[in-house]
């Protein structure tokens, strides 16, 4: 059967020529093909050596139809032509052997074109890499590599031949463990990496006490990490080089954990690692300090409670700092975390600074504050605030903008942080949790404000813990320190008591319903909050209440929102600061709910107060500028 009539290059019916449908056809072909004047076995062993020869009818399908026209039209034509002279003069098999010789030199011919697509350009080999040209990543050899990709013709326009901004960045594995690091802030992984292949880090012998690596360690929710013993489970959240010299019990790591127990029983023991020695050094944990108070509520088995654990060192190690620290029940057992101990100085003690905030979970992931944050974090650094640590829950995009400028400028920095436990991290959910579960959510608090303490009471001589919508405000000095430097000589405890661990300022209602009933106040922008409210109650709330505090990061051994918990080297000791120096300005929609029944006593008769236009122009100005560069107001504002 004659082949298809096709045009030639010159439009002439050409029946010799294939088409790209017969080229792809044509091992198939082969096989059906019988010769009119052979033998069965002859027959059977061309199946066989056609069989052979020819690759998947779907990979011909795909190949020729990509190629054939392009590279094969012209010679197979010729070729196919020449075949068919040749059998005629071989005689018997001229149709069927044409098509066979036809189909091994269209897959000779198809070999020929595609092998040197298959290789780089200029290369001898598969493997060779051209002189001055990297290797690509592991992770990259799958992905189309810009030099290898087919070029753009020369007439398209740069518009359609420019490609797509997306992110080419591949970062090493330094910049991933970096970025890791940062991102958990408790985990060794540096110091892990460093060890992971060393074979002598275990205690005593090799089952005893091994290196764990990262790879065993049981995280939870996240930021978390696990110790399960004897039916108990204890959430580890970091861990702390105590080195001050108020410590009775000298250098000791402290470990911030939860555990669902008022009153431990198990005994634990902590896997000291050492960058200095091979083996760790293993001590008992001495105490399960509780940091709560029993008259505040969930003092109950099966809530989880706030523990400060404390891993003293050994004298032969004193001198040195651990690297990370394993919590286990037994002194020998594999551990299932490691916490890195944070150590966190400042180059000299020249560069040690006054005064710093911690700022609890934020947790506003449908309300955007993100203007009054604004005003709020250029106050508290035009009141003396070197830098402002922030917690974070969930919040709404726009206040992530906010903290992500502030953060570029060096003036805050965000940790991200869970609920331990079965308590629930959905966004959406987790709100409405700790709304109606006030108890639990300040026992949460706790750990954000203590892990705040320990890691930054080495570079800060001074912590408050503020909310956003509270400051501390003098009312005779231009800022924080100056208004210390009058308040240390008043406050000099009598012979014989602590030394002051807190200096604490009565709390005093900015509420937005006094302001309600005024109109906007002139020379003020109306977006800025606090500036704008200037009615207060009259009376401040009770002595000792909502109160916040400058806390002596060298004193302080745990700390709640209002007052130290526990303190080092006897008992705790809070100055009242004089109403007449300073107080605490908190600005809310109304009165807490805890007092509701005197609430309508202290909106009574409502003060207009400004004494925080001292700070008017400075804050306006500074304001005004941080949200035009947000993109909050409009160029001509």
């Amino acid at each position: 059967m004659l082949l298809p009539a096709r045009h030639g290059p010159e439009g002439v019916v050409n029946r010799d020529a294939p088409s790209n449908v017969d080229i792809c056809e044509l091992s198939s072909r082969v096989r059906g093909a019988r010769c009119e004047g052979g033998q069965g076995h002859r027959r059977t062993r061309r199946r066989r050596q056609a069989a052979s020869l020819s690759p998947p009818r779907a990979t011909v399908r795909s190949t020729c139809h990509e190629c054939a026209s392009t590279y094969l039209f012209p010679i197979l034509t010729k070729t196919h032509q020449a075949m068919r002279g040749l059998c005629a003069r071989w005689g018997a098999c001229g149709r069927a052997r044409s098509r066979y010789l036809a189909a091994l030199l269209a897959w000779c011919a198809l070999a020929a074109v595609a092998l040197p697509r298959l290789r780089a350009p200029g290369t001898d080999s598969p493997t060779h890499t051209p002189a001055g040209r990297a290797h690509p990543p592991a992770r990259l050899l799958l992905q189309s590599e810009p030099a290898a990709s087919t070029p753009a013709p020369a007439s398209l326009p740069p518009s359609l031949s420019a490609l797509p901004a997306t992110d080419t960045r591949v970062l090493t594995e330094e910049e991933l463990r970096a970025d890791a690091e940062r991102r958990l802030p408790s985990l060794p992984l540096t110091y892990w990496h460093k060890h992971k292949d060393d074979k002598n880090k275990f205690y005593k012998k090799k089952d005893c006490a091994p290196f764990p690596s990262i790879y065993d360690i049981e995280f939870h929710n996240t930021y978390w990490q696990t110790l399960r013993a004897k039916g108990e489970v204890f959430h580890l959240y970091g861990a702390y080089m105590d080195a001050r010299n108020a410590s009775r019990i000298g250098p000791a790591v402290r470990i911030l954990a939860v555990h669902d127990r008022i009153k431990p029983t198990l005994a634990t023991h902590c896997q000291l690692w050492f960058e200095e020695r091979d083996a760790p050094v293993v001590v008992r944990n001495l105490e399960y300090k509780y940091v709560w108070n029993s008259k505040w509520g969930n003092y109950r088995d099966g809530v989880l409670q706030p523990y400060l654990l404390a891993c003293v060192l050994p004298a032969e190690v004193r001198h040195l700092t651990p690297a990370s620290v394993s919590i286990v029940s037994n002194p020998c057992d594999r551990a299932t975390n490691n916490l890195r101990v944070h150590n966190d100085r400042p180059p000299t003690p020249a560069d040690r600074q006054d005064f710093a905030v911690c700022v609890k979970g934020l947790d506003f992931l449908h309300e955007d504050l993100s203007v009054r944050l604004v005003e709020w974090i250029e106050l508290i650094r035009l009141l003396g605030a070197h830098k402002i640590f922030f917690y974070e829950l969930q919040v709404h995009p726009n206040i992530t903008k906010v903290l992500d400028y502030y953060s570029a400028l060096g003036v805050t920095e965000v940790t991200p942080i869970t609920l331990p436990g079965g308590q629930p991290n959905l966004p959406g959910l987790q709100h409405m949790y700790l709304k109606k579960k006030t108890t639990h959510k300040r026992q949460m608090e706790l750990i954000p404000y203590n892990d705040c303490l320990y890691r930054h009471m080495y570079r800060y001589r001074w912590l408050a813990l503020l909310d956003i919508d509270e400051v501390i405000v003098p009312l005779q000095d231009r800022d924080w320190g100056s208004l210390m430097r009058r308040i240390l000589p008043l406050s000099t405890p009598a012979q014989g008591k602590p030394p002051r661990s807190s200096y604490h300022a009565s709390n005093l209602y900015f509420l937005d319903s006094l302001q309600h009933e005024h109109s906007w106040e002139e020379g003020v922008p109306r977006y800025l909050h606090m500036l704008q409210h200037v009615y207060r109650t009259r009376n401040f709330t009770k002595p000792g209440q909502y109160v916040k505090a400058f806390h002596e990061t060298e004193r302080v051994l745990a700390l709640h929102n209002h007052f130290p918990l526990a303190c080092l080297g006897g008992a705790c000791s809070s100055y009242a600061l004089d109403t007449n120096h300073a107080r605490l300005q908190h600005y809310r929609a109304d009165c807490v709910t805890a007092l509701s029944k005197t609430c309508a006593e202290l909106r009574a008769q409502p003060v207009r107060d400004t004494a925080l236009w001292r700070w008017r122009e400075p804050l306006a100005e500074r304001a005004t500028a941080a949200l035009a560069a947000l993109g909050f107001l409009p160029p001509h504002r």
